[in-house]
């Protein structure tokens, strides 16, 4: 049972022991059941609340952890696709993704390896963008 069934069941069993409790006042069955009614239909607007309240929280939070676990994702592709490419220094380029935009920075020996690298990242899947800072640094 997740956490929202729970919540649910506790607060009906709630509501259960308000409508004894009720019953219990001595007066007239009709003032009791209209106590019971009462405070059932309050309580099932506060648990409609709080249920709405509790479902709009998760979805933003599964809705966040997708992204930042798309990002992960997506960097970890990035990475290994210029790690694979031979004569590409990958110790010197670093790569990190936000929002699906990935940001390449670093140096490279040549404006190949540059052009390289970039044509390496956008070809993975779920790049929306990418920002090249690789500076040209050829060795001698």
């Amino acid at each position: 049972m997740n956490s929202l069934e729970n919540f649910k069941l506790i607060a009906i069993s709630l509501l259960l022991l308000a409508g004894l409790a009720a019953c219990d006042n001595p007066g007239p069955a009709e003032s009791a059941g209209k106590k019971l009614d009462d405070a059932a239909n309050r309580a099932g607007e506060k648990i409609e609340d709080a249920v709405d309240k509790v479902g709009k929280k998760l979805d933003e939070k599964s809705e966040k952890a997708g992204i930042a676990m798309n990002d992960v994702e997506i960097t970890t592709k990035v990475k290994s696709a210029i790690y694979s490419e031979p004569g590409l220094k990958t110790l010197r380029i670093s790569v990190d993704t936000k929002n699906g935009v990935v940001s390449l920075t670093g140096s490279v020996d040549s404006q190949a390896e540059f052009d390289r690298s970039r044509a390496l990242a956008e070809s993975v899947e779920g790049v929306k963008e990418v920002i090249n800072t690789l500076q040209v640094k050829p060795r001698y």
